[in-house]
């Protein structure tokens, strides 16, 4: 399987102006090919091939005036802008068939965009120096914080610029078979939840940190200083450098607290069983900030990837199983419940459960899992007695003596 490493760079200000000029090249190479095909389109000519854009855009713009600055990065950066309105269009034109989720038409690039990349491949013939540098055509040896090392060689290597200003490059590497971990006995159903990020069959909860909302005292702080700042100043784009960093914080907490997690679930169970949430659906409520401070569907995603490449078996259940409306003791379906209810005794078997640890262990069931259930019990409930041994007597039974019953004893 491939995966993808990211590290942090460090360029230098002449770096940065290099790097910000194969942006620009890039984005301006992208739009030329997007107005080109759109032209022909609304003119009822043949889609443009990938082959002729690239010679009429790059190789014989650059002998042009207008133009002539495209010939200061490095013609793999272009060509690769190519590449990436061809996979755009590609993904288009697959959702209209129902071949994935549908998405929108290829846009223009503005220059405003907080995200910006550009991509080298073999032919760029970029290296990794023996100082541990990151060594660029027409850019320089840029210095890397190398956190890890990568598993395998990879041919290429993207340089991407977020919106808080930092500079990562980002590889692209095969992982094989060697990856995969010894077979252990767990099999764990995991009930993802707003309360509890994560709640396990075997009656482990996880708390959720709620990054975002411990951060909002913060982001309240440098959006207000934000919104202050004259549009167009210097200042402005200070304070909106501040603000995205306090979200990036964020998100690289969230991140981190997702990759531990999954990892020990991963390395600790041979199974795992999560249900398919509906979080667009849940977004569009007033949960939606709390939804998304969660991160559930990146959480799963990487528990997904992560089994494929230890060896693990994933199972995702269906959205409609009603995990919190059945009885993980007996089976007997009790119906929906509020989200108020945390704790509901079954009507049939009476035992007292834990609604997130119920709803785990019947995740479990519904993948198959071998699972056990007494961890959805919170305590023993009471059996109803029998009817003949329930009430009171309406009225004072006597006492009957053996010589009132005339029974003569001698």
């Amino acid at each position: 399987m491939q995966l993808r490493y990211s590290f942090r760079l460090y360029p230098s200000a002449g770096q940065r102006t290099a790097l910000a000029r194969a942006f620009g090249c890039a984005r301006v190479v992208y739009n030329d090919a997007l107005r080109a095909r759109e032209t022909a389109r609304s003119e009822g000519m043949p889609f443009p091939k990938t082959g002729d854009l690239s010679k009429h855009l790059i190789t014989e713009a650059k002998n042009t005036p207008e133009r002539a600055w495209l010939g200061e990065v490095s013609a793999v950066v272009l060509q690769q802008s190519l590449r990436d309105l061809d996979t755009a269009y590609k993904n288009f034109f697959d959702g209209l068939k129902g071949k994935r989720p549908r998405m929108g038409a290829p846009r223009y690039k503005s220059r405003k965009d907080t995200r910006q990349s550009v991509r080298f491949t073999a032919n760029a013939r970029w290296s990794i120096t023996t100082g541990g540098k990151l060594r660029l055509p027409k850019i320089g040896d840029l210095k890397v914080k190398w956190s890890r090392s990568l598993p395998s060689t990879t041919s290429t290597v993207t340089v991407v610029k977020d919106s808080a200003g930092r500079y990562f490059a980002s590889f692209v590497v095969e992982t094989g078979p060697e990856e995969v971990l010894p077979e252990v006995a767990p099999e764990v159903g995991i009930d993802l939840g707003l309360g509890h990020f994560a709640v396990l069959s075997d009656g482990t909860k996880v708390d959720s940190p709620r990054f975002l909302r411990r951060a909002e005292k913060r982001l309240k702080k440098t959006q207000r200083a934000l919104s202050r700042k004259e549009k167009g100043s210097k200042n402005r784009d200070k304070a909106r450098i501040r603000v995205a960093r306090a979200h990036a914080r964020v998100a690289d907490a969230r991140r981190e607290f997702h990759h531990q997690l999954s990892t020990q679930l991963i390395r600790e169970n041979q199974a795992v069983a999560v249900e398919d949430l509906a979080v667009k659906g849940l977004a569009r409520t007033r949960l939606a900030k709390s939804v998304h401070d969660a991160g559930w569907s990146a959480f799963v995603s990487m528990l997904e990837y992560k089994a494929a490449r230890y060896g693990r078996t994933f199972v995702r259940i269906g959205r409609f199983e009603p995990t919190s409306q059945v009885c993980s003791q007996c089976g007997v379906k009790d119906g929906p419940k509020p989200l108020s209810v945390r704790v509901w005794t079954c009507q049939a078997c009476g035992a007292v459960l834990d609604r997130d640890i119920n709803a785990a262990v019947n995740v479990a069931k519904a993948a198959g899992l071998a699972v056990s259930a007494c961890g959805a019990q919170v305590r023993p409930g009471l059996v109803p007695a029998p009817r003949s041994e329930t009430g009171t007597h309406p009225k004072p039974q006597p006492v009957t003596t053996d010589r009132q019953a005339g029974i003569s004893v001698l």
